[in-house]
This record gives structure tokens, C-alpha cells and sequence, in this order.
């Protein structure tokens, strides 16, 4: 075999070898430690590759704790990214913390991170307070004049509350309630337009913060406008309901009315039918009265005679029609 192969050879296969060895000995990352001031052995950096635990990721945040002064073992920070948590960002939150004063474990602090909240975004906003706006709240006051309101609150991380508590999603709400209740207890639009401050008051002293993540610091009102009067829309609409109750109850009797007036006509056509049937039977009465004699032709005649005497006096006490006096 050419010489020149068989170095070729061996060549590759010792960066082969020597690239699997690394892998299983991270000595770069070893030495990096060891400067650094943190004691930790070669084999431990062998067990954490058994355990499938990427060394750098402990052993880089295991530096900087040292650094800092922060006192943490290489067990706790390898317990914690086996449970999933983000080791960097909980040291950094740590040393954020002990730079600020803040009291901050190392065990809280992963437990906040394990419960997915930003722990380092957390002691950020212990130190730097956030400001959150709200959307525009919408309240009617007694007197009917509706009243939109934004305001923005400025809010604390409250690191001991921060696992289990609520989220700005609940102090939104709870202001906006806030709100609502401060302009529906004032007796006109112009006392809150007057005095907005009376809102920012009434709501901070309702202690809005109990079971949230965050520390409200104040509650500033950004804008108020007036907008619609809706004691009268509601009164407009109530009245426009009871004239449509009114129509429906109108038109309920006029459909009786008629219903009772087509009754009565139905009722007089069939008495009318029967008197009708009645005076037809009456010339056979009388034809078999007079065959049988209950009664006389001269009883026929009277009652003839006062048959016409009644017309002629039906017809004097008619009145005149035009056409008579034409006539």
C-alpha cells in the first residue's frame, strides 16, 4: 500500500477517534470550568453525556453562578433541566435579583420557571414596573349618559405570588369592573368628567392586586370622553315596545269587534230565515182554521180590516223622503 495512503488513513481515523472522544470528554468545556474557579471533574462531564444532559447548558450557568457569588451546586442546576426548566434563564433571573436587592431562592425561582412564567421577565418588572393600558371601558351613569374611560396601570412582579397567581388578564378585568361601579355610582356624567381622579381613588382602594402575580402602583386615567345617552335610547325603545303592545292589543279588539259583529249578523239572518219560515206558515194556518171552523169569514175580514188599518198607520207615521216631496 502507498505510504502516502496509509497516513491518510490514520489521519482520519484519529480525528474520528478523536472527535468521539471529545464528544464523550468535553475537555475545552473542562478547562473553561477549571479557570473559571469551578471545581468539577472530567468524569461528571462523562455522566452527564450518559445522562443526556448537554454539559454546556449546566456548566455555562454554573460559571456565571460562581462568578456571581450565588453559591449553587451542580446538582441543582442538573436536577432542574432534567425536569425541563431553563437553567440559563433561571441563573440569570438569580443574579438580576441579587443585584437588585431582591430576596430570590434558587429553589423559587425554578419552581416559577417550571410553572411557565418568565422568572427573569419577573424580577425585570420588580425593578422596572410595567404599564398596562387598558381597553376602553364603557359605564352609564345615573343619569343616563354613557361614559368611556381607558387608564393605565402601572404594575409590579410580586415574586412571591408570581406561582398560582393571577395574570394581567385578571387585573384588566378587575379595573375595568372597578370602572363600571365608580361611573354607575355617580349621579351625573359631569362629576366624573369633573373629577376623573375620583375613578383612579375608588378603584385602588378596592385592593384590585389580591391573588395576581403584580403589585398595583397606581391606576391613571388616559382618557375620558361621553358618549351616548342611553337612559334616553331606553327610554325610546321602551316607549316604541309599549306603542307596538298598544297596536297588538288595538288590533286584538277590533278583531273581536268584527268577529262578534259577523256573529250578531250570522244570528239576525237566522231569526229573519225563521220569521220568514214562521209568516209563510201563517196563510196555511188561517186556509185550515177556516176549513176546520175555529174561525168565521167575518173573523177573517177584522182581522184583514186591521191588517190595513195598521199599514195605512205604519205609512202616516213614516217620515218624508225627498222623492215623496217631488212627488
Amino acid at each position: 500500500m502507498d505510504p502516502i495512503v496509509s497516513v491518510l488513513i490514520i489521519v482520519v481515523v484519529a480525528i474520528i477517534v478523536l472527535s468521539v472522544f471529545l464528544s464523550f470528554f468535553p475537555i475545552m468545556l473542562w478547562i473553561s470550568a477549571l479557570a473559571s474557579g469551578v471545581r468539577i471533574g472530567i468524569i461528571t462531564l462523562v455522566a452527564m453525556r450518559l445522562r443526556r444532559v448537554v454539559p454546556s447548558r449546566i456548566v455555562n450557568p454554573l460559571i456565571k453562578a460562581t462568578k456571581a457569588g450565588l453559591g449553587l451546586t451542580i446538582n441543582q442546576l442538573e436536577s432542574h433541566f432534567l425536569a425541563g426548566g431553563n437553567v440559563d434563564r433561571v441563573v440569570n433571573a438569580l443574579i438580576a435579583a441579587q443585584r437588585a436587592n431582591i430576596p430570590l431562592v434558587f429553589e423559587r425561582a425554578a419552581a416559577i420557571d417550571l410553572a411557565g412564567r418568565d422568572v427573569l421577565l419577573a424580577v425585570q418588572m420588580s425593578v422596572n414596573p410595567r404599564v398596562i393600558e387598558t381597553p376602553i371601558v364603557a359605564a352609564v351613569a345615573k343619569n343616563g349618559i354613557e361614559v368611556k374611560v381607558k387608564a393605565r396601570v402601572t404594575v409590579r412582579a410580586n415574586i412571591e405570588r408570581l406561582v398560582g397567581g393571577a395574570g394581567e388578564e385578571t387585573i384588566i378585568a378587575r379595573v375595568g369592573e372597578g370602572i363600571v361601579t365608580t361611573v354607575g355610582s355617580s349621579d351625573s356624567h359631569k362629576d366624573v368628567l369633573e373629577n376623573p381622579d375620583m375613578i383612579s381613588r375608588t378603584v385602588l382602594g378596592k385592593g384590585l392586586d389580591a391573588g395576581t402575580a403584580f403589585e398595583i402602583l397606581s391606576i391613571d386615567i388616559a382618557d375620558v370622553d361621553v358618549g351616548k345617552n342611553i337612559g334616553a335610547q331606553l327610554q325610546t325603545e321602551q316607549a316604541e315596545a309599549d306603542k307596538r303592545i298598544a297596536q297588538a292589543k288595538a288590533e286584538e279588539r277590533r278583531a273581536m269587534a268584527v268577529a262578534h259583529e259577523q256573529e250578531m249578523k250570522a244570528r239576525v239572518v237566522e231569526m229573519r230565515a225563521k220569521v220568514v219560515e214562521s209568516e209563510s206558515q201563517v196563510p196555511l194556518a188561517m186556509a185550515d182554521a177556516l176549513k176546520s171552523g175555529k174561525i168565521g169569514v167575518m173573523d177573517y175580514m177584522n182581522l184583514k180590516n186591521i191588517e190595513a188599518d195598521t199599514q195605512m198607520r205604519n205609512t202616516i207615521g213614516k217620515p218624508d223622503t225627498p222623492a215623496d216631496k217631488d212627488n
